[in-house]
């Protein structure tokens, strides 16, 4: 409560109530955690200690994909009590990103719309800051997509490009084929293009590991896929030694934003927040089922609360990742979701 009324309402009047200069505020102060951080862990971190993936995960709730794009704060993460970190997504060539305005937070929906459209700085650039800095002191997923000015056909080479740049310091990768960002790369979810970018992806994992275990390959799926489309992908995923699916991302539909909030919903970009809350689960359900639990799944979308975890495990997930309820609720979620999950039945 003390960030809703207190801390939020005061970064937004500083930030002239830009939800990105918000959120680069934040980035900018964490990353100035530094040595802090461990001792910060130790007061805020709930262990609760599992292994997925062939990694010990301090505890299941990790930092999703988007926040920390570069990887400018990973300390700050760890100290702040995730279990895991995942950065990016990151692709081959650098790139600025849509044209802002390109983030807008719907408090009344517990939401944000999004299309930023893959801002980062460059694979190159997060190996070599990984390679400066180290990594955080739990798991590191680093989720790679296609630059937005690669043709569809030369996407399988980009991927390629930004897993060989990064592969030395990744525990496991997250393959974006799901934003709704990017111009047709949801059309990499579809079974021949994804068959193509897996095989070469884990060819390349494999080559890459020599005598070692290849580092594990995930993929994140859209929350918009119909249940045929989704088996079918599932169906590629197992075909091709894939080591997780990460479910969901955003989404294309605007069901479920209040009405005090429905001038946003013509704002182009990917759903994420309360109205994913439902449908999250759902695809985690269907991806363990169909499945029948061969798959690790984190789960990801609508975690506003304990609850909404718990609801994910009990679906199938292994981990669970925060973004939208972390931005809009602050860091107390981070605690609040990993006590309810240890207090599971």
């Amino acid at each position: 409560m003390f960030f809703d009324k207190i801390v939020r309402p005061a970064l937004y009047r500083l930030s002239y109530h830009d939800p990105e200069l918000v959120h680069e505020r934040t980035i900018g102060v964490l990353s100035r955690l530094g040595k802090a951080a461990p001792a910060l862990s130790r007061v805020l971190r709930v262990d609760d200690p599992v292994t997925v993936l062939g990694l010990r995960f301090p505890n299941r709730v990790g930092l999703a994909a988007g926040m920390d794009k570069n990887g400018r704060a990973l300390p700050a993460w760890a100290g702040l009590g995730f279990g895991f970190v995942e950065v990016g997504t990151v692709t081959r060539r650098p790139q600025p990103g849509n044209p802002k305005p390109r983030l807008f937070t719907l408090p009344e929906t517990d939401a944000v719309i999004n299309r930023m459209g893959f801002n980062n700085d460059g694979a190159e650039a997060l190996a070599a800051k990984l390679a400066r800095d180290g990594k955080p002191g739990v798991p590191l997923g680093i989720s790679i997509g296609k630059s937005k000015l690669t043709p569809l056909e030369d996407a399988v080479e980009d991927y390629r490009f930004s897993l060989r740049a990064l592969y030395p310091y990744a525990d496991y990768f997250a393959i974006n084929v799901s934003s709704p960002n990017t111009p047709g790369l949801r059309q990499l979810q579809d079974r021949a293009a994804l068959a193509e970018l897996l095989g070469e992806l884990r060819s390349t994992s494999v080559a890459l590991a020599g005598s070692g275990t290849p580092t594990p390959v995930l993929v994140k799926v859209a929350p918009d896929l119909t249940d045929d489309a989704l088996a079918e992908l599932l169906e590629v995923c197992l075909e091709h030694g894939v080591a997780g699916i990460i479910a969901t991302n955003t989404t294309l539909s605007r069901d479920g934003i209040a009405a005090a909030e429905s001038s946003l919903a013509g704002q182009a970009g990917g759903l994420s927040g309360r109205p994913l809350t439902t449908r999250a689960a759902e695809v985690v359900r269907f991806v363990h089922d169909h499945t029948g639990g061969s798959l690790p799944i984190i789960g990801v979308g609508g975690i506003l609360g304990p609850d909404d975890a718990v609801r994910l495990v009990d679906a199938g997930a292994s981990l669970v990742q925060l973004y939208t309820g972390f931005a809009l609720h602050g860091p107390g979620l981070v605690r609040r979701v990993s006590r309810g999950l240890v207090a599971r039945p």
